[in-house]
């Protein structure tokens, strides 16, 4: 895949990181449109709490109201990505990739695939064994068990194999605020995070940096 970007933007408020997605997302589009390679990014970022639903989730996995929302210091947005309702927040690392996945040769059940073990690798250098769930995206714990929580949520859009949204990986999350809705439209299964399976309290930081690695190394690219 060549070189990768890698963008850590810190604490940004959703719409704005939403633009920067889109402009990034856009700019690659035009570039392979135009027959040329295009510059490809991993944007990395924590978000204030805000909720997003994705184009084939459904509204009723929000269990609150707008008032509420305000209340507690949440927005909410409609996106286009796939997947139901997650939550961003503080102590949450979310990475957004934009990439050309024809250039590796990589269809989108393959991308996600390596997105996930990307994450997976990540959490076991903090001791943390994680898997898949048939059927659902994202990085669970104890996938098969009656325990399965989940400790990363998974929703990408693509076009013309060019991608954007991405990973919400909980670190140092305050899961309360999951409580307030059906996590990825599921009502039988939990939400977990790094510091809740361990009691280790990681910088976002050191996760991002240690996930670069893992990402670089599955997509078989240079990160920079």
């Amino acid at each position: 895949m060549g070189n990768v970007s890698v963008k850590n933007i810190g604490r940004t408020e959703y719409s704005r990181a939403w633009e920067l997605q889109r402009t990034l997302f856009d700019r690659l589009l035009a570039s392979k449109q135009a027959g040329e390679a295009g510059e490809q990014t991993l944007l990395l970022v924590e978000h204030p709490h805000v909720y997003t639903l994705g184009k084939s989730g459904h509204e009723s996995n929000l269990l609150v109201n707008d008032d509420f929302l305000r209340s507690i210091g949440a927005t909410y947005f409609r996106i286009d990505r796939g997947g139901d309702i997650t939550y961003h927040g503080l102590g949450q690392l979310v990475g957004y990739p934009i990439l050309d996945l024809e250039q590796e040769h990589l269809s989108l059940r393959d991308y996600i695939w390596r997105l996930e073990e990307s994450v997976i690798r990540t959490v076991a250098e903090y001791g943390i064994t994680a898997g898949r769930l048939a059927g659902a995206t994202g990085v669970w714990i104890d996938p098969q068990g009656r325990g399965a929580r989940k400790i990363c949520a998974i929703g990408v859009k693509a076009s013309r194999y060019v991608t954007m949204h991405g990973f919400a990986l909980n670190v140092t999350t305050d899961l309360n605020y999951f409580s307030y809705i059906n996590p990825c439209g599921f009502t039988d299964k939990g939400v977990t995070s790094i510091e809740k399976e361990t009691g280790l309290k990681p910088s976002l930081e050191e996760v991002a940096e240690r996930f670069t690695v893992h990402f670089g190394e599955q997509m078989g690219c240079t990160m920079r």
